[in-house]
């Protein structure tokens, strides 16, 4: 792989552009991929959350947890979520506890596989060690600029 400039150029590079540069590729990849296997992103993290609950989750924890991911808003989460119902993947209850049906056991494993396939080749040449600098320096930025993060 060949940089966009020197190091000592690189040092001056805006982080704001980087970073979003980064989230751009990746997201675009991820969504692109999924829309291969005809769903969306959030239809895969209602899945997710639902699929590696320890315990049953309703309708709102789903919502709640998810919330902070990507600013989706409550309006599209709603909306995935009936999707993942519609779809066959889950079932919902009276009192809004989402169950994994056998279509949507199915499914989860597929599409985490593809998860699985799509992080190893986000960090072809990128060590444990790096990966996690560059975590910790992202949420120095985000904690140095007064930002939040689903974390806080």
């Amino acid at each position: 792989m060949e940089y966009s400039h020197n190091d000592a150029e690189l040092i001056e590079q805006p982080i704001g552009y980087w970073a979003w540069a980064a989230y751009k590729a990746v997201v675009t990849r991820t969504r692109g991929a999924l829309a291969e296997k005809d769903t969306t992103q959030p239809q895969w993290w209602v899945l997710a959350q639902v699929a590696r609950a320890e315990h049953v989750k309703t309708r709102s924890e789903v919502s709640e947890t998810l919330s902070g991911y990507l600013d989706v808003g409550q309006v599209v989460l709603a909306e995935e979520i009936d999707a993942t119902i519609a779809r066959g993947w889950l079932t919902e209850d009276a009192a809004g506890r989402l169950s994994l049906t056998a279509a949507g056991k199915d499914s989860f494993d597929e599409l985490a596989a593809l998860q699985g396939e799509l992080w190893a080749e986000r960090h072809a040449g990128v060590s444990d060690e790096e990966y996690l600098t560059t975590l910790k320096v992202l949420q120095r930025f985000i904690h140095n600029t007064g930002g939040r993060a689903w974390h806080h």
